[in-house]
């Protein structure tokens, strides 16, 4: 049997959003650690959404992102992909490395190091949220980066997520440190079958 997250009741649909909610907490953690400040972290919009909708939530298809995208693999397979709008990268960086605000030019190759490393920490720390809960075992691969519209970086893991589902965990987590807001996307997608492993291991289903 495999579940397609259309048919999950109430229920299941809250656990979920639940490890949603602890995934971008232990993330905001990761990125107060990283940054060394104070950061915290507004409660996540929480959502399963068709996958034509994320160019929509993106800003439009032409709207300028870092894309970071990384693949699931262990006891459970699928995608993350963490998106951050391209000033709010520039912003996130910028934070990091304690530049003073403002900038949006292009990113050096230093900068795109920091991004990457920022995506691969804060989509690890939501995968290890939910590997503490479930005791799957589940682990990232070496996060992708692309900086592109995003209808064009979109579209290189629809082609694959298209095979196992038009539906997608969305968490829209936003960050503030100071007066300073950064708001990123995370797109989950384990594949119909690690759903059903998810739900087992969490006792929602038998």
């Amino acid at each position: 049997m495999t579940i397609n997250i259309n048919d999950l009741n109430n229920l299941q649909m809250d656990v979920l959003k639940e490890i949603g909610n602890i995934g971008a907490g232990n993330a905001a953690t990761a990125l107060a650690k990283m940054l060394n400040k104070k950061v915290n972290m507004d409660v996540p919009k929480i959502k399963v959404l068709e996958f034509k909708e994320v160019n929509e939530i993106l800003g439009g298809a032409e709207t300028i992102v870092v894309g970071i995208l990384l693949n699931v693999t262990g006891d459970i397979t699928g995608n993350i992909m963490f998106i951050l709008e391209y000033n709010a990268a520039h912003t996130l960086v910028d934070l990091l490395m304690g530049k003073p605000g403002g900038n949006s030019g292009e990113f050096d190759e230093i900068e795109i190091s920091a991004l990457r490393e920022i995506g691969n920490i804060l989509a690890g720390s939501y995968l290890s949220a939910l590997s503490s809960l479930t005791n799957l075992k589940i682990m990232p691969t070496v996060p992708d980066l692309a900086i592109d519209m995003a209808g064009a970086i979109v579209s290189v893991p629809a082609i694959e997520f298209g095979k196992i589902g038009d539906t997608v965990l969305y968490i829209e987590t936003e960050f503030n440190e100071g007066d300073t807001k950064v708001i990123g996307d995370f797109f989950l997608v384990p594949d119909l079958e690690s759903y059903e492993i998810l739900l087992k291991a969490l006792g929602v289903i038998s």
